[in-house]
């Protein structure tokens, strides 16, 4: 009598091919219970960490199996994420946008301006700017950027003259309180004028019942609604929008403008950054290039960004 022996490394091929699916399918990862897929969409990029110990596994079993699954599974991470193993290739730009949520207990705004025109910004914007605050901000940055707005606690200061400055409405209908997170204003920059969104959608929260973004998806909807209306062709969305490139809840904005993704940027949690939710997005423009910057007073990390009209 003779018994068949299962096939080695079957373990670990099995796990590939999991990571592999919810790479190259995670838009196929319902939204129904808990988003999941929100969830996923936000670390995608790190499931890549599961590939060189598949790879290890599959060696030890000295399984084909498991060694093609695992190939398997890089080639889908490879497919989504090459372009950051590159280094960035220096393409012309016309402008450098700075972008961060400052923190509404950060202590030191004196010093987190000067991280922040460390790179010799054009545009800046701001999250969380409390009225307490606002004056040191204002302060700060005022002999570099003459031109500024604040509506709410969110504010742009530039280089170049701002004209139609208002404010743009993207509180989601579960937040009943006094809450202005979004505006609009024109700048009048040499390459012809550009509409500029600074935005500051609601914060998430993970907890037993799953990824709690109802209120940032309902924001993401009156956002992109507002961005579909306006009538100058180039824009610029600068923000913290609580969410990735990747992440579907963002699709109502995401659908009608685009960012560069040659370089991961992660900005949340400033002390460990995990995403990156801070975010320069552009219509009629290119975003060439975007960075982090140093960790200043808040709990996020400031974004560059490079634009080419």
């Amino acid at each position: 009598m003779t018994t068949s022996r299962r096939p080695r490394g079957l373990v670990p091929a099995a796990l590939s091919v999991l990571v592999a699916g919810l790479l190259a399918l995670h838009a196929a990862v319902p939204n129904t219970v808990g988003r999941l897929g929100s969830l996923l969409e936000t670390f995608l990029p790190w499931l890549g960490l599961a590939v060189p110990p598949l790879l290890g596994a599959a060696g030890l079993r000295r399984s084909a199996l498991a060694l093609l699954a695992s190939a398997l599974a890089a080639a889908a991470w490879l497919g989504l994420f090459a372009g950051v193993l590159a280094p960035p290739a220096d393409q012309p730009y016309d402008l450098t946008v700075v972008q961060h949520n400052v923190d509404d207990e950060n202590p030191d705004p004196t010093g987190t301006v000067r991280a922040l025109t460390a790179v010799s910004p054009d545009l800046i914007a701001l999250e969380e700017v409390t009225d307490q605050a606002v004056a040191a901000y204002a302060a700060a940055l005022a002999p570099a950027y003459p031109h500024a707005a604040v509506r709410g606690t969110v504010g742009l200061w530039s280089r170049f003259p701002l004209t139609d400055v208002r404010v743009v409405d993207i509180r989601p209908p579960a937040i009943v309180d006094g809450w202005s997170r979004g505006m609009r204003a024109t700048v009048r920059l040499p390459q012809g004028d550009v509409a500029v969104y600074v935005a500051h959608l609601p914060s998430l929260r993970l907890g037993w019942t799953g990824f709690g973004s109802e209120r940032r998806d309902d924001s993401a909807v009156k956002l992109g609604a507002a961005l579909a209306a306006e009538p100058q062709q180039r824009l610029l969305l600068l923000g913290d929008l609580n969410g990735t490139v990747d992440d579907r809840g963002l699709e109502p904005v995401l659908a009608r403008l685009s960012s560069d993704r040659s370089d991961f940027a992660f900005s949340w949690p400033a002390q460990a950054p995990l995403a990156r939710i801070d975010q320069v997005l552009a219509r009629a423009a290119t975003v060439t290039r975007v960075w982090a910057l140093p960790r200043t007073g808040s709990d996020h990390l400031p974004v560059a960004a490079r634009i080419r009209f």
